[in-house]
């Protein structure tokens, strides 16, 4: 699927050299650089809900001895490898 977009001439400038330094197509270079901003927003949003927890200190030791419960998983018999 595809749908049309406007973007300012700019951006369309930068895309377009973009594509061509890196011998990619504009959408391909789009594609990434929407993938990026999504995953920078996640782990901000992410930081911003730790933050939260770490304020409150019995939700910090609650999530504290979850994490430690699950560190215990590593230890699971398997051989490394």
């Amino acid at each position: 699927m595809t749908t049309t977009i406007r973007i300012s001439g700019a951006s369309h400038e930068i895309l377009r050299q973009v594509s061509k330094t890196s011998g990619r197509t504009m959408q391909a270079v789009l594609d990434e650089a929407i993938e990026q901003y999504r995953r920078e927003r996640f782990i901000a949003e992410v930081n911003v809900a730790f933050a939260r927890v770490r304020e409150n200190p019995k939700e910090w030791d609650a999530m504290r001895a979850e994490c430690e419960a699950w560190e215990s998983t590593i230890a699971d018999g398997l051989d490394d490898e």
